[in-house]
């Protein structure tokens, strides 16, 4: 199956090395490789050119959105793989999700692990459903297989269709991308991933997790530079934005409620008690910027 990735830079050669020494590694297939740099100050963009990636470089730093939509520009395979530099693999996984992707009008998201192994929250309900309200009060991991894979799929055995999956590894044919955008041009950072779920499913295009493919994702590459504080603000922010803007202002008023309990619960409880104490104050803070 032949098939194109495409991945975004921003000072990323260190991360990019990693993840082209795993592609050359675990491929049996070579794809087409298309790196788009977004205003790199080190020599990320030269790299892919040594790779025998083909390099768009944009001017300034447009951000993830604009640069993945230029990447998918350049491609000439019928399926493409968006690909987070801070990703490694770790056997021929996505060419499996790229034969999926090829035989399927959907996306196709992987399960992601951290560099020890564990499993990622990776792929989760729709925003702003009942779910997320029983997830809050429960210990999901828990309870029973199904109701644990409805409430937490990242954390499910078998492929299934879920309300939006994090996009540091996507897979889909190039023209269903395309037909997507896939992102918009002012998505800059954060919820990018949320907003192309939901935009392909009021399409009916549904997102489905295959946790047979794995990848190790070591995240929070772009946003290295900034505090927890600035981080929390800017995902709270974008968060409601998306949602509002595709599944309206009741399902937003129903997110924020459910992601309060559960900041307020797990703070309660000591699990990552600043961590969720910055998380509920970002929420508020967006609530009362919005209002």
């Amino acid at each position: 199956m032949s098939f194109a990735i495409c991945i975004v830079t921003h000072n990323s050669r260190r991360e990019l090395a990693t993840l082209l020494d795993s592609i050359d590694q675990q491929l049996t297939v070579r794809p087409q490789l298309i790196c788009a740099d977004s205003g790199s100050t080190d020599d990320s963009a030269a790299l892919a050119r040594e790779r025998g990636a083909e390099v768009v470089v944009m001017d300034g730093n447009p951000g993830f959105g604009a640069a993945n939509n230029a990447a998918l520009t350049l491609v000439t395979e019928p399926v493409t793989v968006l690909l987070n530099p801070d990703c490694r693999l770790v056997d021929a996984g996505i060419e499996r999700l790229a034969a999926a992707a090829a035989d399927h009008r959907a996306l196709i998201a992987p399960r992601l692990l951290n560099e020890d192994g564990s499993v990622q929250d990776s792929a989760h309900p729709l925003p702003g459903g009942r779910d997320a309200y029983l997830a809050a009060l429960t210990v999901p991991r828990l309870l029973p297989r199904r109701l644990r894979e409805q409430l937490q799929p990242f954390r499910g055995e078998h492929q299934l269709t879920v309300g939006w999956a994090i996009g540091a590894c996507i897979t889909a044919r190039t023209q269903l991308l395309r037909e997507l955008g896939p992102f918009s041009a002012d998505d800059f950072l954060y919820a990018e991933d949320l907003d192309l779920c939901l935009r392909a499913r009021a399409l009916a295009i549904p997102t489905i997790f295959e946790p047979a493919v794995t990848l190790i994702h070591s995240g929070q590459h772009a946003s290295r530079s900034m505090s927890d504080a600035d981080r929390f603000n800017l995902q709270a922010a974008r968060r409601r934005e998306v949602i509002g803007d595709q599944l309206g202002p009741g399902a937003v008023a129903r997110d924020d409620r459910s992601q309060e309990l559960t900041f307020k619960l797990r703070a309660l409880v000591g699990r990552d008690k600043g961590r969720n104490q910055l998380r509920l104050a970002a929420l508020r803070k967006a609530q009362k910027r919005s209002s």
